[in-house]
């Protein structure tokens, strides 16, 4: 990742836990110099020890980018601490849950440009997609920046409002986990079946690995793969029957789930 701007007036990560750390990882494997970098965590790991970047030092005064990764609760006494790069050039992106852009700009100065942004966990292995959404200060520029920075883990898409964000959160933010379930719940099932319970889970993770990669890479819709294994009376349409049932199936299933994850982030947002 070659950026002038930021090779020459640094980017501050602030807070390096499992996403800090597979977003520096990205960068730096990316072509960021490591000595462009300054990051500030109270318990920095061995890895991040190693990378040779600037930390827990003193941090320049007008760096490029501060990206926030801190967790949501620690954010009351880590963002104050950057007052003095409010209301100027440097970008700001977050990826704190919950973390609404109002609540920056009444800590860093409403002239402040800002990017909230949603992540999901499979960016530690740079199988992410984040959405991301702008203040007014930011500007299509700032989105750019963002975008470059955060497709070092992933996918990136655009918001048109950053009211989309909980229902992001409750799509993708959220959705690994529902999948991880699912395995354990396919896995279990095999071997209610009558499977051997590491076979099951190895038969469970390969095919959800195998399906959304075939969802990724084929010019087919979803629906239309899903046709496309569904012999009639055959055995998916039999399971199919269950899954698609519009009483107690999928469909009003996951419609709850992901209600239940957005009206979560709307709450967390409301303080």
């Amino acid at each position: 990742m070659q950026d002038t701007r930021i090779a020459a007036q640094g980017l501050v990560l602030l807070g390096c836990g499992k996403m800090g750390s597979a977003m520096l990882a990205g960068w730096l494997a990316r072509g960021l110099p490591a000595s462009s970098v300054w990051v500030v965590d109270p318990h920095p790991s061995d890895w991040l020890s190693a990378q040779g970047v600037h930390l827990n030092t003193d941090l320049p005064a007008a760096p490029a980018i501060v990206l926030v990764a801190v967790k949501p609760q620690m954010m009351a006494d880590a963002l104050p601490s950057l007052q003095a790069m409010g209301n100027g050039d440097t970008l700001f992106v977050s990826v704190a849950a919950g973390i609404t852009i109002d609540t920056f700009e009444k800590i860093l100065g409403n002239r402040t440009p800002i990017v909230r942004a949603m992540p999901n966990t499979p960016a530690a292995i740079s199988q992410g997609i984040t959405a991301i959404v702008a203040n007014a200060t930011a500007g299509a520029g700032a989105l750019d920046e963002a975008e470059v920075l955060l497709s070092a883990v992933g996918e990136v898409v655009r918001l048109t409002e950053e009211a989309q964000i909980d229902a992001v959160t409750g799509v993708s933010g959220s959705g690994p986990a529902y999948v991880f379930h699912m395995i354990e719940t396919m896995a279990a099932a095999g071997e209610a079946q009558g499977l051997p319970a590491d076979l099951a889970m190895q038969l469970a993770k390969a095919t959800v690995a195998g399906a959304g990669a075939l969802a990724m890479q084929a010019d087919e819709t979803p629906s239309q793969l899903r046709v496309n294994v569904t012999s009639p009376n055959g055995t998916t349409q039999a399971a199919l029957e269950v899954l698609m049932n519009t009483d107690d199936g999928f469909p009003p299933l996951l419609n709850r789930a992901v209600a239940a994850a957005a009206d979560r982030s709307r709450e967390l947002a409301r303080g």
